[in-house]
């Protein structure tokens, strides 16, 4: 009888752990302390990593993302329906979504759509300003040749201290010479020259190769090119092609 008892004794007792594991902790609470900590320390980590603008990252809309975007083209010639439908429905988008119908409308060159979500876009609580955001804003505005818009965007940007840097400064710039504003485009380009950041002379041959129809404006900047990097040549078109592409023009503005 003794024997039998010992026996169930034994293998009832607990097992002592292999040796890898014995100083585990053995509480509950404790392993998930250490759980937590392991999450809110992989959170900081990635939280202090840099990472992609969200205005260069790829756009994908959801479903309600569409709808939204169909229902503001539908309505956008009632602006008491809209403000109402904005108020109700497009503030209550998913931040991807947000951004993501704004670069569609500015995609299909709508200006007034555009600007509507722009204004949203600067109300919430996520924002931050960003120099894509604004780029692709100038940009669109200059593609429509919108004037009054484009300084509104460039009043809004100063005043939030944004800066471009000089690549992106020259493609704006190139951006308006290419669709006919040569006043606000040597106006940017003013700013540029004043920037903080030193120059570079890629820039400089992309707003002078859009400057071609424009020889006062490209002489100007040609000589603060040379100022600036007087080791360098800017190659200058003969005029007689100047001359035969004035010409063939105007022959076919004839037919």
């Amino acid at each position: 009888m003794l024997r039998l008892v010992q026996n169930l004794l034994r293998k009832t007792a607990p097992k002592p752990l292999p040796a890898p594991y014995n100083n585990l902790p053995l509480h509950p609470q404790s392993h998930h302390e250490t759980r937590l900590r392991r999450h809110f320390s992989y959170s900081a980590a990635s939280s202090s990593s840099p990472s992609l603008s969200i205005w260069r990252r790829k756009k994908e809309m959801s479903k309600e993302g569409l709808i939204v975007a169909k229902e503001l083209k539908r309505i956008r010639s009632d602006s008491f329906k809209l403000d109402r439908f904005i108020r109700s429905h497009v503030s209550r988008l998913l931040k991807s979504d947000l951004v993501s119908v704004l670069v569609e409308f500015q995609r299909q060159n709508e200006v007034f759509l555009s600007m509507k979500m722009y204004d949203e876009v600067r109300k919430e609580i996520w924002y931050r300003p960003d120099m894509f955001f604004y780029r692709d804003m100038l940009m669109m505005l200059a593609r429509n040749k919108k004037v009054n818009e484009a300084m509104k965007v460039w009043q809004d940007l100063k005043s939030e201290n944004v800066v471009f840097d000089q690549h992106t400064y020259g493609d704006i710039v190139r951006v308006f010479l290419d669709n006919g504003l040569p006043s606000e485009a040597m106006y940017i380009y003013n700013e540029m020259t004043s920037s903080p950041d030193p120059p570079l002379s890629l820039p400089f041959r992309v707003i002078l190769k859009g400057l071609l129809p424009y020889p006062e404006l490209r002489e100007k900047v040609k000589e603060d090119f040379l100022r600036i990097f007087p080791g360098m040549i800017v190659y200058d078109l003969p005029e007689d092609l100047f001359d035969s592409h004035d010409r063939s023009t105007d022959s076919e503005e004839d037919e």
